[in-house]
């Protein structure tokens, strides 16, 4: 199933979201756990963020729909929304290269590019 296309209203929501150090990495973290996620305390653990600012960047990340939340037990769950992930990087590349073949999928491209 498909996700509907993003607007510019979500995909700014998205984008300032992510715009942040502690919730880009939260995001990456969460990106790298894959689909079975992470409890909350072990994200708090991995990055060394208080709890309770923890829980201010889960909600700032989940209500720009990039991350899910589900109860396992006593513990909440958090992992990416993937399909969220994706409309964000198709709303961004919509029209790459004018239609032309490009580089997006190079898969020669380097994965962690500074500036």
């Amino acid at each position: 199933m498909q996700a509907a296309p993003l607007t510019s209203t979500a995909a700014i929501a998205a984008l300032a979201a992510l715009a942040q150090e502690s919730r880009l990495a939260v995001f990456r973290l969460l990106v790298q756990a894959g689909p079975d996620g992470m409890a909350a305390t072990k994200i708090a653990e991995a990055l060394a963020i208080a709890p309770s600012s923890l829980s201010f960047h889960l909600k700032e990340l989940a209500h720009a729909n990039l991350v899910t939340a589900s109860k396992a037990g006593r513990s909440i769950i958090y992992a990416a929304n993937y399909p969220g992930m994706h409309g964000l990087l198709a709303f961004l590349t919509e029209n790459c290269c004018a239609g032309a073949s490009c580089c997006v999928t190079d898969p020669t491209l380097p994965k962690d590019i500074t500036t």
